[in-house]
């Protein structure tokens, strides 16, 4: 069943998620480990009638800019990258690497430097300004390699299978799977559309949030595969409470555990953890970073297992995850240039956890009421 993996993959990111048009040029970004996915989709592209470019990153490189660059060369933006960011129809980026714990001794002030730069702020405002135009389709995709098996606490051919099942690849046509959860999706987005404000309650958590003239949006593979969620950019100013995270944020490879946020008229007022509470520190130093940009919930509960990757863990059903910083252009946020969108998870499968929308419980205890 799994020999086709690679195959299968390459035909539902390219065939659907990006569907690649002849003349579309579009860049794969990957890794050496993910190889033969990258011939894959490479091939794929081609046979669509597309133009395909790889980019492919080299063990250790990243550290070694990180360590060995001083400060201009560490917020440094490639002509090349900016280039595919301005002038490509699409951008398919795989999730994959060799060693997770690779950043783990790069000072939190290179990190931050490195994505709150001018610089990257430009590059990040081209990017977005064209997603949001629909000139540039973009999608990201995971590969099952070893270090994302370790991670999930699983040996790598049950991981592969994981990814495999959690893709629908399993399916004779994933791509009508897909296109079935994005008709379900569709009648719970059409609903969230006409709320206002919205009410959370679970463990060490009592928020409450606007999301009026915010529209919802169905993620449903088109820039995430696997995917499975809805979401929206909430009122900057509108948020008052506080939220425990009973997952840990994953920032770069590193853990910062047992996250609380306490928010008042939108920003960030108090953050504690029990693990990086250093780098916790340092994300919400970054301008804007303080602020929502996203609040979500997962809607795939064919994936029931945390594996410290977010492409699969904010997808969870019967989970709820907020982002702090960047918001998107499409879901009405108006914090778009902040360097930084970093996704936190929340169990919400506990009898006393609800979301309440002007004032009617619409989801308890990680299922939907409407």
């Amino acid at each position: 069943m799994l020999n086709d993996f690679n195959e299968k993959l390459a035909i539902l990111a390219i065939r659907y998620a990006l569907d690649v048009k002849p003349g579309d040029m579009i860049l794969l970004d990957g890794s050496e480990i993910a190889n033969d996915l990258l011939k894959a989709l490479f091939i794929e592209v081609l046979k669509a009638g597309g133009h395909p470019t790889v980019q492919c990153a080299l063990k250790g490189l990243q550290v070694a800019r990180l360590r060995y660059g001083n400060d201009d060369q560490i917020k440094f933006i490639s002509p090349m990258q900016k280039k595919g960011v301005e002038t490509y129809q699409g951008y398919l980026q795989i999730m994959a690497d060799y060693n997770r714990q690779k950043l783990s001794l790069i000072p939190p002030e290179k990190l931050k430097m490195s994505q709150s730069s001018p610089e990257f702020i430009e590059f990040m405002g081209v990017f977005q300004e064209r997603v949001s135009k629909k000139e540039l389709k973009w999608c990201i995709i995971p590969y099952a390699c070893d270090v994302l098996a370790q991670d999930a606490k699983m040996d790598t051919e049950a991981y592969k299978e994981f990814v495999y099942k959690a893709l629908h690849l399993d399916a004779e046509n994933p791509a009508e799977v897909w296109k079935q959860i994005e008709i379900e999706q569709a009648n719970i987005t059409e609903q969230l559309n006409k709320i206002d404000q919205i009410h959370v309650l679970g463990e060490d958590t009592d928020l409450t949030l606007s999301v009026k003239g915010r529209p919802w949006k169905n993620s449903c593979g088109h820039n995430n595969l696997p995917d499975g969620e809805v979401f929206t950019s909430p009122v900057e100013n509108s948020i008052n409470g506080h939220i425990r995270f009973t997952y840990p944020g994953i920032y770069q490879s590193k853990e910062i555990e047992n996250i609380r946020l306490d928010f008042k008229d939108g920003r960030v007022i108090k953050a504690t953890a029990e693990k990086g509470q250093e780098l916790l520190d340092s994300l919400l130093s970054i301008e804007n970073t303080d602020l929502v940009g996203e609040f979500a919930v997962g809607t795939n509960y064919g994936i029931q297992q945390f594996t410290k990757n977010m492409l699969f863990d904010e997808k969870m059903g019967g989970t709820l995850h907020m982002a702090i910083g960047r918001g998107f252009p499409d879901t009405g946020s108006e914090n778009l240039q902040c360097p930084i969108h970093w996704d936190i998870l929340k169990d919400m499968k506990s009898e006393e956890s609800q979301i309440i929308a002007d004032g009617k419980v619409i989801y308890q205890a990680g299922k939907w009421k409407i």
